[in-house]
């Protein structure tokens, strides 16, 4: 299994938590770069946040809210959402890189492998 696959979105109010999970493809080392992107409708594709090994990365607006983290032995990536606003609203896709290089930044062209993306919705 080459493709990433999420699961775990949904509807919440305003103020909620969602947690996001994406299964790790197998054959892809424990160092390479992987995020989380999100896409919301008639808006560009944006990087929320990115892990390698240690280091998380997170866009502003979700600093303090959102956490990511990989657990290389169950091959997932996870991504906790809490406080969530209406503006966190968006499709939200994990992504891989198959090279090595860092860091891991908010390029979606950078990233080889996609999931199909899991909705999250947030109501006031």
């Amino acid at each position: 299994q080459v493709q990433p696959v999420e699961s775990g979105g949904g509807s919440v109010q305003a103020g909620g938590s969602l947690r996001l999970s994406c299964t790790i493809p197998h054959n892809l080392p424990s160092n390479r770069c992987m995020a989380w992107f999100r896409q919301a409708p008639g808006k560009e594709r944006e990087g929320v946040a990115s892990i390698a090994i240690s280091s998380p990365t997170y866009a502003d607006s979700v600093k303090h809210r959102f956490t990511i983290s990989r657990d290389n032995t169950q091959r997932t990536l996870s991504l906790q959402m809490n406080g969530l606003k209406p503006e966190d609203s968006a499709k939200y896709f994990c992504a891989a890189k198959r090279d090595s290089t860092w860091p891991c930044r908010f390029e979606a062209f950078e990233y080889d492998y996609w999931g199909q993306g899991t909705q999250v919705s947030v109501s006031e």
